[in-house]
């Protein structure tokens, strides 16, 4: 593909604020993107053609699953427990959403990796 001048850049793509996310009351209290911001994103691939485009939280995620493998699954593990399953996800009625502490701190703490 080199020689047909064709590049390829992998986006992390940070949780973006659409209408698909509505439903997951969480998303509200949760850091994304908007839609230009993710335009802007797909823009700077196609212009500047980096091998890959992520936050700075990702490529440090990146780093730690290389050099401790075990501590990012536990640490990933600990980030999918406290995040339950949206009431949509249920298929509940009555939409009964509450964030506790650990899920903002933890939100907060991981802005650009989304739950």
């Amino acid at each position: 593909m080199l020689g047909a001048k064709v590049t390829f850049t992998t986006i992390h793509m940070p949780l973006v604020r659409t209408p698909m996310i509505a439903p997951t009351k969480l998303y509200d209290r949760v850091p994304t993107i908007t839609p230009v911001e993710a335009a802007d994103l797909v823009a700077k691939a196609m212009v500047d053609r980096p091998k890959q485009i992520n936050t700075l939280l990702g490529t440090a995620g990146e780093v730690l699953y290389a050099v401790a493998p075990r501590v990012s699954d536990v640490i990933l593990n600990m980030g999918y427990r406290v995040f339950p399953d949206s009431a949509a996800a249920r298929g509940a009625e009555n939409p009964d959403e509450r964030t506790g502490v650990e899920m903002r701190v933890l939100a907060a703490l991981t802005r650009g990796m989304h739950w």
